[in-house]
């Protein structure tokens, strides 16, 4: 008897304790199934917000949903093949054919990476005074005598034929985009390189600024005046 006394005792305590708390804090579900008091919460929420998203005035509501529109910027390249590839065709001058001829010679086997590195290569001798002042002169400095030009394929004795339409057309962009003034930023102003399967002279004493794919890259050491 004792026993049920204090049974009962707890149960009129407790639930006092539960009446006295603020119906705004505590709401007792009547469901024994606690997913339909989850149910309920969501619904109550959903509803809520809907409220507030219908007092925001609709302009406002538009420009904090809406995505920023990204510009298309030239200068920033991805160096992939699917990014190359997906760009339109170009044609170009006589200065984009030399750019387009010597890529394809001398790096169509490269990565899209690579062939951005070469490309870097002739450009900074176009703008160091101690090259020619055009594409083409780069390119085609020392052709005509026999393995003493400065880009082998102009004076290896073999026609430059170009059976590879699609990789022709592939380093023709990259050609395009670097004579538009795409940041030459893979090789550290390099004015040199050469496969890794040769070791030249210079490249004993000209510092190496990068390593590409086959390719090493250097740049030519700066000449001071003598007093």
């Amino acid at each position: 008897m004792m026993k049920r006394t204090l049974k009962g005792a707890a149960i009129a305590a407790l639930a006092l304790t539960l009446g006295s708390t603020t119906s705004a804090d505590v709401t007792v579900s009547q469901s024994n199934d606690p997913a339909v008091s989850v149910s309920s919460h969501m619904t109550a929420l959903l509803g809520a917000e809907r409220m507030g998203l219908d007092k925001v005035n609709t302009r406002r509501l538009n420009k904090l949903v809406s995505l920023p529109k990204v510009e298309f910027d030239e200068n920033r390249v991805t160096y992939t093949r699917d990014w190359i590839d997906a760009r339109p065709k170009v044609k170009g001058g006589e200065q984009w054919a030399c750019l387009a001829e010597a890529l394809y010679f001398e790096a169509r086997g490269e990565s899209v990476k690579g062939q951005f590195a070469v490309a870097e290569v002739i450009l900074n001798r176009v703008d160091s005074n101690r090259y020619p002042d055009t594409v083409c002169g780069v390119v085609n400095q020392g052709t005509g005598r026999k393995h003493q030009c400065q880009f082998s394929y102009t004076c290896d004795g073999i026609a430059e034929n170009i059976a590879e339409p699609a990789a022709y057309a592939r380093v023709g962009k990259v050609a395009k985009l670097m004579i538009d003034g795409v940041e030459r930023k893979l090789t550290g102003g390099a004015t040199h390189y050469h496969t890794k399967a040769v070791n030249p002279r210079w490249a004993r004493v000209f510092p190496r600024t990068a390593t590409i794919g086959v390719h090493h890259f250097y740049r030519e050491k700066t000449r001071t005046a003598q007093r």
